[in-house]
């Protein structure tokens, strides 16, 4: 059976099907552009978890051939993993600013 024009694709995670479904859903993404964008961004996410993963298993730190305590090689990993899927919310142009429901001034009024 063909999956769904937005449906979540199967290489993803757990954990980035569900944002899949909450971002498509709440931001009606069922192009075919913002698609790709979310579908870019989620496996960023899910890149990012897999070395925050290796992170909290190693540690931030390891030890080299030559005894040299170095940086973990996936900091650099996670730290560009999360650009690359800020970047693709970003270019969605999803709308972030949280709703003001409650009581509070208009904006603009000082």
């Amino acid at each position: 059976m063909p999956a769904l024009k937005n449906s979540a694709p199967e290489h993803l995670s757990d954990e980035a099907r569900a944002w899949w479904g909450k971002l498509a859903d709440e931001y009606g993404i069922d192009d075919e552009a913002g698609l790709l964008l979310l579908q870019t961004a989620l496996e960023a996410f899910d890149r990012m978890r897999q070395c925050q993963a290796a992170i909290a298993r190693d540690g931030v730190s390891i030890v080299d051939r030559f005894e040299q305590i170095k940086p973990h090689p996936l900091l650099n990993g996670e730290r560009d993993s999360r650009s690359q899927m800020l970047a693709a919310l970003k270019a969605m142009n999803l709308d972030l600013e949280p709703l003001r429901d409650g009581p509070g001034r208009p904006p603009g009024i000082a």
